[in-house]
């Protein structure tokens, strides 16, 4: 194992790498794409609705989740179709694993978008 000195410089510089991955997410993976358009309809919703700020670290994790999950799952895939061209069972289970993922983030972020904004929807139709 390595003792490299901490290097202030060596940290910013790692910034640079994810947000290199940031910009690679949004340009070649689509679903990141809904993800991002989604967030900005839940941002625009939160302020026009007034959420609380305790709502507000609800969403913020739930989009956090989401993406985390999207930048784990296009790694696993790139990763997978990187190490087996052709088809293969088990990369195809590690694939629809790192898939199931995605879901289950994004399914948990549509829960807690209901338990934040449908009580206040309901309260504007009333």
């Amino acid at each position: 194992m390595s003792q490299e000195k901490f290097s202030i410089a060596k940290r910013l510089k790692s910034f640079t790498y994810a947000f290199n991955g940031l910009r690679i997410l949004l340009r070649e993976e689509h679903n990141s794409r809904i993800h991002l358009f989604a967030t900005v309809c839940v941002i625009i919703a939160g302020i026009l609705l007034r959420i609380s700020l305790l709502e507000w670290v609800a969403v913020a994790f739930a989009v956090g989740l989401v993406f985390s999950f999207e930048i784990l799952n296009s790694s696993v895939e790139d990763l997978c179709d990187h190490v087996c061209t052709e088809r293969n069972e088990q990369i195809k289970k590690v694939k629809d694993l790192a898939a199931a993922a995605v879901l289950v983030s994004a399914i948990t972020a549509a829960v807690i978008g209901l338990l934040v904004f449908l009580p206040k929807i309901i309260a504007m139709i009333r």
